[in-house]
């Protein structure tokens, strides 16, 4: 028997979400809903939904009376708390777009409130199932780059600006994300500083001195272990790439090159009387399946709810922890870059 899912909010993503699980086997699209009647428009156009008998409506409100399993949330962040909430106690399972709320104590709520229920909650932290990432973890886990060192990550682009949340709670959960996978720990203190320069007059919980456009943010870890990440929605040079360094080699993870997304490079340094001479430089392109990452969140959601085993490495909880390490950074953005413990 396929699982009957509305899909709420079908703007960018939620478009993307939509063509896959209308393309999964699995999966029966019963319904879309969005306060926007040009998303809706353009989803009927691209999608012939109502060909398919497939609802089409601006108000969710309607969705429970249509007898659903799961729901897709893939609206603003500043919704999802009341939204999800709602979901699972009509008895849904729920899938949301990151980040799970914009505040930690929601999140532990909704949180549990999925485990009483016996529903399944999952957040679409979608690098978490790229090839590259899978293996790259793979890679760290086996040893292969001797004593990690540090990391660094950047992630930057000429737009979209977002209204609701700053540069940082719109691009940094990725790369944090990965950084603790590969790692398998969490970082126990942070710190940030940034700059605000299209929107000061947006202020939000976050921000109450406006959307910072550009953030450098410090992750540090119990194992001795630093990450720095710069984030930016206003600059010309598309960049994604994060890097894990360590004593043996180096980790490169970078989504802009189509032919080698991860290669490690391998190299160190050994002592020569009073110099160090760098050894054993070789780069080496890492072979990756081909699978959209998206996909395998989609067809993941749909076996938690099949076999109700909640996923790993992307459940509420996970997204509970990222969320209150970006509420730390936040906290150390406002103060000028003070160090701010995390307390898990």
């Amino acid at each position: 028997m396929k699982t009957r899912l509305a899909i709420l909010g079908v703007g960018r993503w939620g478009t993307h979400l939509l063509r896959n699980f209308l393309a999964h086997p699995q999966a029966e699209v019963v319904a879309i809903a969005d306060p926007n009647l040009d998303n809706l428009t353009q989803c009927q156009a691209k999608f012939g939904l109502e060909e398919k008998g497939i609802i089409i409506t601006s108000d969710w409100q309607i969705l429970p009376q249509i007898g659903l399993d799961g729901l897709v949330i893939a609206t603003p962040a500043c919704t999802h708390y009341r939204l999800i909430k709602e979901a699972l106690e009509l008895g849904y399972h729920v899938l949301a777009e990151k980040p799970l709320t914009l505040d930690p104590s929601e999140c532990l709520e909704l949180t549990r409130l999925a485990q009483q229920q016996q529903r399944q909650l999952m957040v679409d932290h979608t690098y978490l199932f790229h090839p590259a990432v899978k293996r790259g973890q793979e890679i760290v886990t086996d040893g292969q780059l001797g004593e990690l060192r540090y990391g660094y990550a950047t992630r930057t682009h000429l737009g979209p600006v977002r209204q609701d949340v700053d540069a940082l709670w719109d691009l940094a959960i990725h790369d944090i994300g990965i950084f603790n996978h590969w790692l398998g720990e969490q970082p126990t203190a942070v710190q940030a500083q940034g700059q605000v320069w299209l929107q000061p007059n947006y202020k939000t919980v976050h921000s109450p001195k406006g959307l910072a456009d550009m953030v450098w943010v410090r992750l540090i870890y119990n194992s001795a272990f630093e990450a720095i990440i710069h984030l930016c929605w206003s600059n010309p040079d598309k960049q994604r790439r994060l890097c894990v360094v360590g004593s043996q080699g180096s980790l490169i993870f970078d989504e802009m090159s189509s032919d080698a997304p991860l290669t490690l490079q391998k190299g160190y340094l050994e002592p020569q009387e009073t110099r160090f001479i760098p050894q054993g430089q070789i780069r080496e392109v890492i072979e990756l399946e081909k699978a959209e990452p998206l996909q395998q969140v989609c067809d993941r959601f749909l076996e938690t709810i099949r076999t109700q085993k909640s996923c790993s490495i992307s459940s509420g909880w996970l997204g509970t922890q990222l969320v209150q390490i970006l509420s730390c950074i936040s906290i150390s953005l406002q103060r000028q870059g003070e160090i701010i413990t995390i307390n898990y």
